[in-house]
C-alpha cells in the first residue's frame, strides 16, 4: 500500500487504496472499507526518536516491515492519534553486534537482583516485561540513569540456571546454544557482561558507586535468607513464580553466593509499538473530533491499543488484533447489507 484513496471534501471517507503489485501502482477501490493492519512504527527512525527519546538505538523485536506506512496513511486521512509515546517494552540484553535478546526467566530466577545508575534496586525484577519497561522510563526521568541497568548474579547461578540463552551444562561442542561452566570469553569481551572477584570491582566495572551496590546486595541477601522482598515483593505472586526455582521456599529469592560476581547490561527493548490511530468499539478510526472517518478501520499495532498503557499477558497483542479485526469485518458487512451501502469494487492500472 502506498496510499488511501479518499473523497474530497471535510467529510473525507476512504474509498480504496493505492498498491504496488507485480511491478505496477494499481487503484483498489473498496466497496465497503479499508482495514488497516500493518503494525506498529517499530522501525521507523524518526518517529521512535521523536516519541521514544530516551532510546539510543533500535532494540525492537517488532517485524522488519513495521515501519509506521499505515500509521501515516491514517494520519493524512485525518486521523487522530493515541499513546504514541508507548511500546509493549521489554528488558532486553544487547549485544555489540546488533543482536537482541529478551530478558524474561532470568529477572525470576532467585539469586539475581537488578539495579539502576545508582547502584540501587528499583522494581520487582520479576514484574511484567512492560511494567519493567515503565519502570526503567520513570526512572530515568526522575534522573536517575536506568538505561541500561544491570542484571546482578554470581556464578553458582549461572551454573544452576538458564541465563541469556546458556545452558547450565558441561560444555558441549556444536550445542545450539553457548553450554560450559565459565561465562565465554567473547561475552566477556564485548561489554555487555562483566566479571568481578567482588563488590568494588565490578561496581568499577558497571559505573555505579561501590558503597550502594555493596549495600544493595547486603540488603538483598538478608531479605532472601528471609524468605521475602519486604522492599519490593518479589515472590508474592503466582506471576512471579512462573519462572523461578520451585525447590525454593520462595522461588524468586535466594542470596548471591561467593565470586566470581556477574553483570548484565539491559537497555530498553520492545515487542512493537502500541500506540497509533484512534479507533472506536467497532474498529472505526476516528478524527480528533470524535467523528469516525468512514471506510476506514485499523486494528493490531497500527491502532492505539484498546488496553491503553497496560498489558494484560503473553497474546494480549495478538487477541485484540483478531477480534477487532472480526469486529470491523461485522460492521462493513453490515453497513453493506444496508440498501445503498458500499461502492462497487474494481481494480485498475493507475495512470
Amino acid at each position: 500500500m502506498r496510499s488511501l484513496i479518499t473523497t474530497g471534501g471535510t467529510d473525507a471517507r476512504v474509498v480504496g487504496a493505492m498498491v504496488e503489485h507485480d511491478g505496477r501502482t494499481v487503484r483498489v477501490m473498496a466497496r465497503g472499507g479499508v482495514v488497516l493492519a500493518s503494525g506498529g512504527f517499530d522501525h521507523d527512525a524518526p518517529l521512535r526518536e521523536e516519541h521514544h527519546p530516551y532510546l539510543d538505538a533500535d532494540w525492537s523485536f517488532g517485524a522488519a516491515d513495521n515501519t509506521g506506512d499505515g500509521l501515516r496513511a491514517g494520519r493524512d486521512a485525518g486521523a487522530a492519534v493515541e499513546h504514541m509515546d508507548e511500546a509493549w517494552w521489554f528488558p532486553t540484553l544487547a549485544w555489540p553486534d546488533g543482536r537482541k535478546q529478551m530478558l524474561l526467566n532470568e529477572r525470576m530466577m532467585p539469586a539475581q537482583f537488578i539495579v539502576n545508575g545508582a547502584g540501587r534496586r528499583f522494581i520487582n525484577e520479576a514484574s511484567p516485561y512492560t511494567d519493567f519497561g515503565h519502570a526503567m522510563i520513570a526512572g530515568r526521568e526522575s534522573g536517575v540513569e536506568h538505561i541500561p541497568c544491570w542484571l546482578i548474579t554470581d556464578i553458582r547461578s549461572w551454573r544452576r540456571y538458564v541465563i541469556a540463552g546458556h545452558l547450565p551444562l558441561p560444555r558441549i561442542p556444536f550445542a545450539p546454544a553457548p553450554t560450559g561452566h565459565s561465562v565465554p570469553k567473547a561475552w566477556l569481551d564485548s561489554g555487555a557482561v562483566k566479571q568481578a572477584g567482588n563488590w568494588p570491582e565490578l561496581a568499577a566495572r558497571i559505573g555505579v558507586p561501590a558503597d550502594a551496590l555493596a549495600e544493595t546486595a547486603r540488603r538483598y541477601n538478608k531479605l532472601a535468607a528471609q524468605g521475602h522482598d519486604d522492599e519490593f515483593g518479589r515472590g508474592d505472586s503466582a506471576y512471579d513464580h512462573h519462572y523461578g526455582d520451585p525447590t525454593l521456599p520462595n522461588p524468586n529469592l535466594a542470596p548471591l553466593g561467593g565470586p566470581p560476581l556477574l553483570a548484565f547490561r539491559i537497555v530498553l527493548g520492545d515487542l512493537g509499538t502500541n500506540g497509533g490511530l484512534r479507533t472506536d468499539e467497532h474498529a472505526r478510526v476516528l478524527r480528533e473530533d470524535g467523528s469516525a472517518i468512514g471506510g476506514l478501520y485499523a486494528v493490531g499495532n497500527v491502532s492505539a491499543a484498546v488496553m491503553g498503557r497496560t498489558y494484560a499477558g503473553a497474546g494480549a497483542t495478538i487477541g485484540p488484533a483478531m477480534t477487532f479485526g472480526y469486529v470491523a469485518a461485522e460492521h462493513i458487512a453490515g453497513r453493506l447489507r444496508r440498501p445503498g451501502g458500499g461502492t462497487p469494487a474494481r481494480e485498475e492500472e493507475s495512470a
